[in-house]
């Protein structure tokens, strides 16, 4: 990564002292820090294991100067010695993000990394997030601009990041989005909005030699090309989206490379107003991995991204099995309903209820994938509205959330869920829980507050039933003193404790504590990383300026 940086560092420097120059431009720094820290400790009992390294880090440090016309920006990383989970791939330090931005009112052009999305993303989303240890950033250029009133304009073109290094393939894109509301006062009086958009992402990557057997070799195309067109409709209080995306054919590691096109269908409907509202989502796909380099597999080198329609639950137990997209195909199902029982009725009581149900299931597409080895292939056939036989997750959760005096508020959950491991995991099985959680705050005085969390999930399969337990005493406005354990009192009778220690000072954020944690999944949208077992002592500092 040191040429491009050389070279855009050329850039930058001029750009920078005329952004200075300007006497008419003020110009602004803002930037962060963060660090994770785990000083490891080996523990046979849960699998962690032992390291040379007496800490590990995941680090970075990012700059930005900003001014009326001209951005510039940085980000260093550090992970020579990365935290469990991160030690393969992800291992080196140096100038991972660089870029400069050159902006009016009607044009923007960037050069360097950037990152960027195309509708929903079917087709193109680059983004990063530092807990899954996903940054596919493009380095290149980006352009957009807005010629018309209610006209948006978007291209680029760029090499994709891959850890330490950038994919040979060239990924270039361009995108139009139209708000024909814009254009006519009459939908604007009546409130009606209308949004209309079109994307083309274009992969070219050299061919390589792939071979089928000893003596044939697969014609690989140099050039993928991908399309996506969507609109939005809102009116009042209810809003539609509907969006398709198509990919050519495209050979990869994923589909075992077969010549089947790939594609993908969304409808979405929402309608809210106060104190109610509703969610409807359904979504399938079919071999929409799209990836910037054929022979990769895990989350690393994606271009597109295909949300899970499944909730991200936030409460330990209910996200112990989440669910990863699965980009051979699937069919996706959301629903959830939101409602507010007005304060001083039955059900509302004195400060009124809030209840949450929502329902997520996912289910495989029709196939009549062949028996053995499909290389070279068309691949599987499947019949568009035809479910295939096995349900891959389910989810039916409510929430309540009660208010009971003036200080103490409760939130309770039950969810029954359904977990096909064997096909995110690739063994195991379908897992079938129920969770139950109550979550209860305190409030002593503006300065003093107690929450605590019970939870305890319920299987047969697995590991069996686990417990789990929280007290978090915050001391506004710099202190917070969490303890929690989780322990599995089914197969392998193991606590995974916590203990943790926050301090907020202002911009800085420091976070110190000691515990074990569990092997497992993290997964946010639908794109899981898996994390093996840690314990020791762990020091967290951000800062923001």
């Amino acid at each position: 990564m040191r040429k491009p940086a050389i070279l855009l560092v050329a850039i930058l420097l001029p750009l920078s002292l005329l952004a200075q120059n300007d006497n008419n431009d003020k110009v602004t720094f803002t930037g962060s820090i963060q660090s994770d820290v785990l000083f490891p400790q080996e523990d046979q009992n849960i699998g962690a294991e032992k390291y040379d390294e007496w800490a590990l880090t995941n680090s970075y440090a990012d700059l930005h100067m900003m001014s009326k016309n001209v951005d510039v920006g940085a980000r260093v990383e550090f992970m020579r010695f990365p935290l469990p989970g991160f030690e393969n791939d992800f291992k080196g330090w140096g100038l991972a993000n660089i870029y400069a931005k050159m902006h009016t009112e009607k044009l923007e052009i960037t050069l360097g990394n950037f990152y960027e999305q195309f509708g929903s993303g079917f087709i193109l989303r680059t983004y990063e997030e530092r807990s899954l240890g996903i940054d596919n950033s493009l380095l290149g250029a980006r352009v957009m601009a807005k010629p018309l009133k209610g006209v948006t304009l978007k291209a680029l073109s760029g090499y994709q990041r891959r850890y330490w290094s950038y994919n040979d393939a060239l990924i270039s894109g361009g995108d139009v989005e139209l708000s024909i509301d814009q254009w006519s006062k009459a939908m604007q009086d009546n409130g009606t909005f209308v949004t209309l958009g079109a994307s083309f992402v274009n992969k070219h990557e050299r061919t390589e030699d792939i071979f089928v057997d000893a003596t044939h070799k697969l014609n690989l195309p140099e050039n993928v090309n991908a399309f996506d067109v969507r609109a939005r409709v809102q009116k009042g209080n209810v809003s539609l989206l509907a969006e398709y995306a198509q990919k050519s054919q495209d050979p990869t590691f994923d589909n075992r490379y077969t010549y089947g096109k790939g594609n993908v269908a969304m409808l979405s409907a929402s309608y809210s107003k106060r104190g109610m509202s509703l969610l409807l989502q359904a979504k399938r796909s079919e071999n929409m991995a799209f990836r910037s380099r054929r022979t990769t597999n895990g989350t690393s080198s994606f271009i597109n991204h295909l949300p899970a329609f499944t909730l991200d639950h936030t409460y330990a137990l209910a996200a112990l099995y989440p669910y990863a997209t699965q980009t051979a195909g699937e069919w996706a199902y959301q629903a959830e309903l939101g409602y507010t029982f007005k304060r001083k009725t039955f059900l509302g009581g004195k400060y009124g209820t809030n209840v949450k149900v929502n329902f997520s299931h996912v289910h495989g597409i029709d196939s009549n994938a062949p028996v053995g080895d499909m290389a070279g292939t068309d691949g599987p056939g499947s019949a568009f509205w035809k479910w295939g036989k096995g349900m891959y997750y389910q989810d039916l959760n409510v929430q309540i959330d009660k208010r009971l005096t003036k200080d103490f508020k409760v939130n309770l959950m039950y969810m029954n869920q359904f977990y096909n491991m064997t096909v995110v995991e690739g063994e195991g099985g379908m897992v079938h829980s129920n969770i139950f959680v109550a979550d209860g705050k305190y409030k002593f005085n503006n300065k003093l507050t107690l929450r605590g969390e019970l939870q305890y999930l319920t299987t047969g399969e697995d590991q069996g039933d686990w417990a789990f337990a929280l007290l978090e005493l915050s001391v506004l406005p710099h202190l917070m003193f969490t303890v929690s354990d989780m322990y599995n009192c089914g197969e392998t009778d193991l606590h995974y404790y916590q203990g943790l220690v926050t301090c907020n000072f202002g911009s800085h954020r420091i976070q110190a504590g000691y515990g074990r944690t569990r092997a497992g999944y993290n997964c946010s949208g639908g794109v899981c990383r898996y994390v093996p077992a840690s314990k020791g002592f762990t020091v967290s500092y951000n800062y923001n300026f």
